[in-house]
């Protein structure tokens, strides 16, 4: 077994594990007291109800467990859709979605054989995204929802005021394990190739890109 392949075992599994054990968590630690969950969908294992009472859901749960007051607490949501909300009533969302996931797992594959076997910084990039595709994929095969559990908010007055002005809500949509190691992993990906790939460039070639278009300017 390579290198690169041990840490990529070792970074996903291990993220997984986290992501899937604290979704567990959540349903039994925390009540659902959200919107009407949507019904059984034939192309998950159990209808969303019927998901959390086999992994052990509570009605005399907390409904939310404080953090930061006013700022950060733990609550259990259940998101049948995309990111914000997407397709929440779209019929065929969990269709799209295994798509969507096989089409990312197999781009992300085939990016993990190119790299060089010491290259630990893009193998954690693909760990995460793969990780959190895979945790988000495993919630929709069991149960057609995802659970969500961080929540991120404010309450101060002028603040709420301020972004209400700016057309932005006072509280971001409640997340979990796996959609932070896919916005982590796009962050990483952005970086390795919006500033470590332009200067490796640029020691390669003694040129800057954005050199180029300033003297084309100019010149014009």
């Amino acid at each position: 077994m390579t290198t690169k392949l041990k840490f990529l075992t070792f970074l996903t599994g291990g993220l997984l594990v986290l992501d899937q054990a604290s979704k567990v968590w959540t349903v039994q630690a925390l009540r659902y007291s959200g919107p009407p969950l949507p019904p059984p969908d034939k192309l998950s294992i159990h209808g969303p109800m019927e998901g959390l009472t086999a992994l052990g859901h509570s009605l005399s749960s907390p409904r939310e467990i404080e953090l930061i007051p006013g700022l950060l607490s733990f609550i259990h949501a259940q998101n049948p859709g995309a990111a914000g909300g997407m397709f929440n009533n779209f019929e065929f969302r969990l269709m799209v979605f295994y798509t969507f996931t096989a089409i990312a797992v197999g781009v992300l594959l085939n990016m993990y054989k190119q790299l060089a076997d010491d290259d630990r910084f893009q193998t954690a990039t693909i760990a995460l995204i793969l990780s959190g595709a895979l945790g988000n994929f495993i919630d929709r095969v069991h149960k057609s929802t995802v659970t969500d559990f961080v929540r991120v908010y404010t309450e101060n007055p002028s603040i709420v005021a301020w972004l209400r002005d700016k057309g932005l809500p006072p509280e971001y949509p409640t997340w979990n394990v796996a959609d932070a190691c896919i916005v982590v992993g796009v962050a990483m990906y952005l970086i390795q190739y919006l500033i470590f790939e332009r200067d490796k460039d640029i020691k390669v070639t003694g040129d800057n890109p954005l050199d180029r278009e300033s003297d084309s300017s100019k010149a014009r």
